[in-house]
Parts: C-alpha cells; sequence; structure tokens
C-alpha cells in the first residue's frame, strides 16, 4: 500500500518495529542499534524497539506490549509531519494505540484498517475469555474506535460485528474494503518448477503461514482418506505449527502424500500455483475465521486458481458466487476428501477463470486504491 501511495505522489513515513515475524527471532542485520530507520523505495521507514516475539505466549505477549509502548513513547516524542495517520492492524490491535498516539499529536485524521477483530481473535487464538482479561480489551478497543475518523474492514461481517458493539460505532465511518492481492500475483503459463516433480498426481498447493489458526492438521487426516487416489499436497511455507505438521503426516504415515517446500520470495508463488491443480485454504473451528476473508483467498483468485477450502462462512460464500471451486465444513477430512474427489473430474480451466473474473471485479488493487484515496479527499 505504501508503495501505491509513493507511486501517486504521496510522501509516506512508516513506523513500525524490528523485524522478527513469524519465527520470532530479530532478522540479521537488524537491531536496537542496526537499520532503525531507512529509506526503501521511496518510503521512509523508522524502527522502534520491541522485544522480538520468540516461541512461546509470554514472548509473544511481551512483544505486543514493548511495541505499543515505543510507539506511544515514539508519537509524543518523535518529530513528523502528515496529514494523515493511517494504522493497519493485523494483530496485535494494542498497536493503534502508537498510531491514535501519532495523530493526537499532530492533530490529523486517524484512519484503521481492521484485519483482525479484537477481542474476537483474543480469544478465538488464545482461549482466554476470562472477563479479567477480556473488559480491559474490550474497552481498548472502544477507546480506539471512538479516537478514529474512518474505518475500514476486511470483510462484511467485520463491519457488521464492529457496528453491532455494546458501545456501538457509527456505521457512516465503518466500511468494507476488502484486502487486494499485489499486482505480481496473475495467471502465469505452466512451467517446470525444480521444487516440483512434473508426474500426474493431482496437486494442491497450500502456501503461506503453517500456523495453527489455518487448521491445517485436517490435511494429514485428508491424506489417509486419499491413500488410494494419486494426490499431492504441495505445502510452500514455514510457521509455528510445521513441526507439529510433520510429526502428524509421519504418524499417519502419509509422507508420500505431501511435498514440503521451505517459505518462498511471494514473487515466486504464482510459479509455484501453476504447477498444481487447484490451491487449498482452511481455517480452524472458531467463528472469528467464518467471518474472516484470508488474503491467501485473494491471491489465489488473482492466479486464476480453482479453490478447494475446507471453510465456511466469508470464505464459502465467496467460493461459491464465483463458482470457482468447492468447500467442506471446517475440520471434516471425511467431507474433504469427497470435496477432493469431485475436483478432480471437475472442470477445472472455467473454475480457473470464474476466479480471476471475480477477482478483477471485487479484489484488484488500484480499484481498490481509487477508493481508498476518495475517503482521503472527502
Amino acid at each position: 500500500m505504501c508503495q501505491e501511495w509513493v507511486k501517486r505522489g504521496y510522501k509516506v513515513t512508516v513506523v513500525t518495529g524490528i523485524p522478527n515475524y513469524p519465527m520470532g527471532k530479530t532478522f540479521e542485520g537488524y537491531g536496537l542499534t542496526k537499520k532503525r530507520h531507512e529509506i526503501w523505495n521511496g518510503i521512509e521507514i523508522i524502527r522502534i524497539p520491541l522485544i522480538p516475539r520468540g516461541s512461546s505466549s509470554i514472548g509473544m505477549i511481551l512483544n505486543y506490549l514493548s511495541f505499543m509502548i515505543s510507539g506511544i513513547i515514539a508519537g509524543k516524542l518523535k518529530k513528523i509531519n502528515a496529514e494523515y495517520v493511517f494504522s493497519f492492524e493485523v494483530s496485535p490491535m494494542t498497536q493503534v494505540l502508537a498510531g491514535i498516539s501519532f495523530a493526537k499529536k499532530m492533530g490529523v485524521p486517524h484512519y484503521l484498517y481492521v484485519q483482525d477483530l479484537w477481542p474476537e481473535n483474543v480469544i478465538t487464538v488464545t482461549g482466554i475469555s476470562s472477563p479479567t482479561v477480556i473488559k480491559p480489551i474490550d474497552k481498548m478497543v472502544d477507546y480506539i474506535y471512538k479516537n478514529t475518523d474512518e474505518i475500514f474492514a476486511t470483510s462484511p461481517s467485520f463491519v457488521e460485528a464492529i457496528c453491532n458493539r455494546k458501545v456501538p460505532v457509527d456505521r457512516n465511518k465503518v466500511h468494507y474494503w476488502p484486502q487486494y492481492a499485489e499486482e505480481f500475483y496473475q495467471p502465469c503459463e505452466k512451467k517446470h518448477v525444480p521444487e516440483i516433480p512434473e508426474d500426474n498426481s493431482f496437486k494442491i498447493a497450500f502456501t503461506g503461514n503453517i500456523g495453527t489458526a489455518q487448521g491445517l492438521q485436517i490435511l494429514p487426516a485428508t491424506a489417509e482418506l486419499l491413500k488410494d487416489e494419486d494426490v499431492t499436497f504441495v505445502m510452500v511455507g514455514d510457521g509455528r505449527y510445521l513441526e507439529e505438521f510433520n510429526k502428524e503426516i509421519a504418524r499417519r504415515n502419509v509422507q508420500n502424500k505431501f511435498l514440503m517446500i521451505s517459505r518462498q520470495p511471494a514473487e515466486r508463488v504464482p510459479e509455484f500455483l501453476s504447477t498444481c491443480d487447484a490451491a487449498f485454504l482452511s481455517f480452524q473451528n472458531a467463528k472469528l475465521w467464518t467471518m474472516t476473508i484470508p488474503a491467501k483467498l485473494q491471491s489465489y483468485m488473482a492466479c486464476g486458481m480453482p479453490i478447494i477450502a475446507a471453510a465456511q462462512g466469508e470464505t464459502e460464500r465467496i467460493v461459491r458466487e464465483a463458482e470457482c471451486g468447492m468447500c467442506s465444513s471446517i475440520g471434516d477430512a471425511e467431507q474433504l476428501s469427497a470435496v477432493i474427489k469431485n475436483m478432480m473430474s471437475a472442470d477445472l480451466d472455467e473454475m480457473g477463470e470464474n476466479s480471476r473474473k471475480y477477482f478483477e471485479q471485487h479484489f484488484d488493487k488500484q480499484m481498490l486504491m481509487n477508493q481508498m484515496e476518495e475517503y482521503f479527499h472527502h
């Protein structure tokens, strides 16, 4: 988004942390005394101190709190001039307090892009629902929405959830603005990719973060049910659940059904997808995920991929509306194995074309960035 704004003539300053996601360790070449201020593709980047998230939940909490405290202090002390502050909110929502701190100091509008709904995300991911923990988070969220001039949300369900909170939010300032896929996500000619053998198996791609929220434990169980079918799951990525995932594959003795490829530059994803017959996404079984439109869906559709999803709610609605694939219930391996068998004899070319067409109508980057620009100027 920042690069696009620079192309459109805006001066953009990003305030962010020292990079450590998703593996939880500070990236090489960065640190408290290294690369704290840089210019990248015309964007000024200021990296404020934080504690790397590590691999424990304590580490994650310290990571969240350290960025929030650093950000609020930076908001009060750093000399930055801007006409808007735009908070890009993936979890944790605590980071938005830094955005509000900057906006208040400069007396400018604060815009917020909600990609993770709080406190719902905390309850779903941590399993903590104790009022002692959730009430203060709820209060913080009320404060954030009250101190935001325009709120953008990634799905219609998110818009409803924000407007219908106990402390209601004015519907006029909450807008559905879905994620787009970057322009390098394009359908590309099927070509040989060294990491993927050229055989006749029905290949199903998954690309991205292998975490617990993705509900990927369904795949080893599904692979076991498909042991007599010529199916390969091509997994491109890594994440905190990867080790556990590999153990589950070994436990079920379905190693021959999986091709594990380490994390790749995003720009290579279209070529990996081009060698596969369909693309897969799934979720854990939780109400929050049915309200979510994952960015992975947009990138798959941009590449003109037929979709197989173990998902309900918003994802299922889009796949059905677009007529670009098939869905099974969350966590139901038997249903998913039946869906995969049906996909093996489906008209994949037509599904792929429908996928790209729907993407162009609803998730095109230039169209959505034009919409955002109208909000800046209205």
